[in-house]
C-alpha cells in the first residue's frame, strides 16, 4: 500500500473541510513504527516519516512543506500559522493547538492515545486542530483553541478523532477526581467494585463542548480505540515508549469554497 489510509468526518466535509485522521497504515516506516508513523523523537527513522508526512500531504491535497505541526507539551496554547511558515520553525514551537485560516497550509497535531479534535468554522473557513491529552483536557485545551477562532458557537463544526477508550483508560483516584472537577458530565467515570477508575475522554470533550453552546448535531464522533485496535492504531498505552504516532490534520477552507 502507498496509499495513506485515513478516517474522516462526515460533519466536516458537508461544512467542506478537507481533513484526515490518519491510522497507522499506508506508510513506509518498520518496526514498532509500521508504517504510517510521523515522530522522529520516538526512534523512526527521518526519511521514513518525511515519505509518511509527503504521503499524508497528497492525500490532502497540500504542499508537503506546508503541513505543521508543533511540539506538543499537554497545555492549552495556541498558535497561529499560515503560508510563509517553514516547517522546522514551526515544529519546533511549543503548544498543543494550532490554527489557521490559510487554506496553502494543513494544521495537524500528533497522538499515540490522547484526543485528536479537529474543529472548523463555517462562517470565515478557519480551522484549529488540538491535541487533548487528560492534561489537555482538564486545562482547557479545546475551549481555548474555540476561544483563538472566536466565532459563534452555532458557526462551529467539531471533530473527536480515535483516540484511548473509556475501556482502556484506566486512571488513578487522583486523575479521575481531577478529571470529574472538570467536567460539565458527572457521568465520565466509571468504576468497578475492586477495580480502578476509568474515564470517558470522548464523553468529557463533547460535554465540554455543548458547555461552550456548540449543538450536539454539530459535533461528530470518529470511532476507534487507539489501544484496542492494533492493527489500525499505534498506543504508547498498549505498546510503551517505541511506538509510532499518528496524525491528524484540517485545511483551512476558502470563503468561497
Amino acid at each position: 500500500m502507498n496509499t495513506a489510509e485515513f478516517l474522516t468526518s462526515p460533519l466536516l466535509t458537508r461544512a467542506g473541510f478537507r481533513h484526515a485522521f490518519f491510522t497507522r497504515n499506508g506508510g513506509v516506516s518498520v518496526g514498532p513504527y509500521e508504517s504510517l508513523s510521523f515522530s522522529v523523537t520516538v526512534g523512526d527513522q527521518p526519511d521514513s516519516v518525511r515519505e509518511n508526512l509527503a504521503r499524508a500531504a497528497r492525500a490532502l491535497h497540500i504542499d508537503p512543506t506546508k503541513l505543521f505541526f508543533l511540539s506538543q507539551v499537554h497545555g492549552r496554547e495556541v498558535r497561529q500559522v499560515d503560508a510563509a511558515a517553514t516547517f522546522d520553525a514551526v515544529a519546533r514551537t511549543e503548544g498543543d493547538a494550532l490554527a489557521s485560516g490559510d487554506p496553502a497550509v494543513g494544521v495537524g497535531v500528533r497522538s499515540a492515545d490522547c484526543v485528536p479534535v479537529l474543529i472548523g468554522d463555517r462562517k470565515t473557513g478557519r480551522v484549529v486542530a488540538v491535541h487533548a491529552g487528560w492534561r489537555g483536557v482538564e486545562l482547557g485545551a479545546v475551549e481555548a483553541a474555540i476561544d483563538h477562532l472566536g466565532a459563534a458557537p452555532e458557526a462551529l463544526v467539531v471533530a473527536i478523532g480515535p483516540h484511548i477508550s473509556l475501556e482502556a483508560f484506566e486512571v488513578s483516584d487522583d486523575v479521575a477526581a481531577r478529571l470529574v472537577a472538570c467536567s460539565p458530565d458527572p457521568g465520565v467515570i466509571a468504576r468497578e467494585p475492586g477495580a480502578r477508575p476509568h474515564i470517558d475522554l470522548r464523553r468529557l470533550l463533547r460535554a465540554k463542548l455543548l458547555a461552550r453552546g456548540l449543538d450536539p448535531r454539530s459535533v461528530d464522533d470518529v470511532a476507534g480505540c487507539t489501544v484496542g485496535e492494533p492493527a489500525r492504531f499505534f498506543s504508547f498505552r498498549r505498546d510503551g515508549a517505541k511506538s509510532g504516532r499518528h496524525l491528524s490534520v484540517i485545511v483551512p477552507r476558502g470563503l468561497h469554497a
